[in-house]
């Protein structure tokens, strides 16, 4: 069983900056897809950015421009860069994995941004 453990969350205000970390029990080289999503409260968990085994990643058009997604193999972890941040991106941040035909998930770290 793959365990994700995030970090990295807490309290910025508008325009400033966090690096969210996420750190696997296993080598991540030979996983799918690792990425980052996001719940608001009231709403639905909604894929925020992914890093494909391949070496691409997607982002979602809210994000695109501020955030960045990257792996370091070497240390079993995926961050989650995030600049200019907004009260908008007030979320739980979970980190997910795809391996084989699985998804593992983290228990999340909260980000909020005041205005």
């Amino acid at each position: 069983q793959v365990q994700l453990v995030e970090s990295g969350g807490g309290l910025v205000q508008a325009g400033g900056s966090l690096r969210l970390s996420c750190a696997a029990s296993e080598n991540i080289f030979s996983f799918n897809n690792m990425g980052w999503y996001r719940q608001a409260p009231g709403n639905e968990r909604e894929l925020v950015a992914v890093s494909t085994r391949g070496g691409s990643t997607n982002y979602a058009d809210s994000v695109k421009g501020r955030f960045t997604i990257s792996r370091d193999s070497a240390k079993n972890t995926v961050y989650l860069q995030m600049n200019s941040l907004k009260p908008e991106d007030t979320a739980v941040y979970y980190c997910n994995a795809a391996i084989g035909g699985g998804h593992y998930w983290g228990r999340g770290t909260q980000v909020t941004v005041s205005s």
